[in-house]
């Protein structure tokens, strides 16, 4: 299967361009364009995980070494789409035109985190494995009823791939020929369990055979390349065509969450070696370096900029009041269970 299904590319990790016929498409103007995305995205990460240390902000989920698959997927989509991300996809959400001010607000405990702006289609961050698949199919089929030709985009783990949502939401997507995208980053791993020990398929692209769904498996740290094949794939949908499952193998260089360690459960010489050579940011630094498209000055006012927007929206974000903890029980149900009410009293007590 991984004859079948090879490892697309466009931009190597030495910044070379590898495949035929796309040297015109790598202009300058979407060489700053990706540039400037994946590094506004690797500042919002490390800060973030600074924030958490310093107890500004709660538990939070890394996603350093997958930028380039949520820049090239969301910049992919028209802005009456709709976004449907995991809790790891809050660059490719920010990408997509989410307010920061709310992402960080999510990530210190308040529902305010989960409202998109005005206009924007973006589905609270999928807590639960896999359970986001099926809304997405959902969302694209009332699109479909209703005349548009916006799609979904859901995003999704390789641990979501061994879950029953996963093989639903392909089936009615299939059964239906909704248009939606299926984007799998594979950074294979399931929190600390390695995909040899999820799956003993070869490649998740392949999972897509049985439901008849074209399917393609892409270097998910080549932005150029998630950007192509997410337009390929979005034409096709808009076209009437259904749905297609991406494959994008990347690698999480951190910890799953600020909670735990990952040098417990895997070696971490493979991101210090292997997977830092294969940086999205810095190939597309040796790509624009190679073709004459680097500037420092652009580079340094880049880093400037994204600074200051991320400092603003975390002042922005401090200025509100600390999450209520009643709002994780009142909020459930309409009339909350004794099990809940329970849970509230024993947590408010202490």
């Amino acid at each position: 299967m991984e004859e079948q299904f090879p490892i697309k590319q466009l931009i190597n990790p030495e910044g070379d361009v590898c495949s035929g016929g796309m040297e015109d498409k790598v202009t300058i103007d979407r060489c700053r364009l990706f540039y400037k995305n994946l590094l506004k995205l690797r500042m919002l990460d490390r800060k973030a995980i600074s924030l958490q240390r310093q107890g500004r902000i709660g538990t939070y989920a890394p996603y350093e070494g997958q930028e380039a698959s949520q820049v090239g997927s969301a910049l992919a989509l028209k802005s009456t789409d709709w976004l449907f991300p995991t809790y790891r996809d809050h660059g490719a959400a920010f990408v997509f035109g989410h307010s920061l001010r709310n992402i960080l607000l999510f990530w210190n405990g308040r529902n305010e985190g989960c409202i998109p702006p005005s206009g924007r289609k973006i589905f609270p961050p999928g807590i639960p494995i896999a359970t986001q698949l099926p809304h997405a199919v959902g969302a694209a089929m009332a699109e479909q009823k209703k005349g548009t030709d916006n799609i979904s985009l859901v995003y999704f783990g390789d641990g979501a791939t061994s879950e029953g949502d996963f093989h639903e939401g392909l089936n009615f997507a299939s059964v239906f020929n909704a248009p939606v995208i299926f984007f799998n980053q594979n950074n294979s791993y399931a929190i600390s369990v390695p995909i040899e020990k999820q799956m003993k398929t070869k490649t998740i692209a392949q999972k897509a055979l049985a439901y008849d769904i074209p399917s393609v498996r892409i270097d998910g740290n080549d932005v150029f390349c998630v950007y192509f094949e997410t337009l390929k794939a979005a034409e096709r949908a808009r076209n009437g065509l259904g749905p297609t499952l991406i494959e994008a193998v990347t690698w999480r260089m951190g910890a799953h969450t600020t909670a735990d360690d990952p040098t417990k459960y895997r070696n971490q010489i493979e991101s210090k070696e292997t997977w830092k050579e294969r940086d999205p940011l810095l190939r597309i630094e040796r790509l624009m370096k190679k073709k004459g498209y680097w500037e420092q000055d652009w580079v340094e006012e880049m880093e400037k900029l994204a600074a200051s927007e991320i400092d603003s929206a975390v002042e922005e974000m401090e200025k509100f009041p600390k999450a209520n903890p009643s709002d994780m029980f009142d909020y459930v149900f309409a009339t909350p269970t004794w099990t809940i009410e329970e849970q509230k009293r024993s947590l408010l007590q202490k």
